[in-house]
């Protein structure tokens, strides 16, 4: 049984993967990817962002802050696994692929919970230096989308694995009970 494919998480999986890769190379080739040193050519937008957030900025760095490269190293996790879903589910057609997506999603969902929520009971350590306007444009919108797009993605992948689960039990009640399909 081929997977059930939807294009617009495979499409979202499929835009996300060098977005999160870049990010990533940023928070791991700190500080020569921050403003002034000799890689930060590749990650210019950051300049800005380092000091709308600073979970990516200099004092984090400074700091030893481990949870921006611990975010990251289950960012590159997350990553592979959504090439693995791409490829299990275009490639090879497995029915395995929904699990594997649906698994992802949680982890992006989860990841970026915890980073939401993290700023609220630091009491916007990290972000609260902001006026609104900054705010919302350049932390809420795009943080946003990845709590909004993940949720609807697992939802769907969730009523996928359902529907398959549910084809399966009654197979195998009518197996148990001798008949055929």
């Amino acid at each position: 049984m081929a997977a059930n494919t939807h294009t617009w998480i495979s499409l979202w999986f499929f835009l996300t993967i060098p977005v999160i890769f870049w990010d990533a190379g940023y928070c791991f080739f700190r500080p020569r990817s921050m403003l002034g040193g000799d890689l930060h050519w590749i990650w210019k937008p950051y300049a800005l962002y380092q000091e709308i957030d600073y979970v990516y900025g200099v004092r984090a760095y400074v700091n030893g802050d481990g949870f921006t490269n611990a975010q990251s190293a289950l960012n590159i996790v997350e990553n592979f696994m959504n090439i693995a879903y791409l490829y299990l589910a275009h490639v090879v057609g497995s029915p395995a692929a929904p699990l594997l997506g649906f698994a992802s999603a949680v982890m992006t969902l989860s990841k970026t919970t915890l980073y939401w929520l993290q700023e609220y009971y630091c009491g916007g350590c990290a972000v609260g230096h902001n006026d609104l306007q900054t705010l919302i444009v350049y932390w809420i919108i795009p943080n946003g989308l990845w709590l909004l797009v993940p949720s609807f993605i697992v939802w769907q992948f969730a009523k996928d694995i359902t529907a398959a689960l549910r084809v399966a039990h009654n197979v195998a009640t009518k197996n148990a009970s001798g008949k055929k399909q």
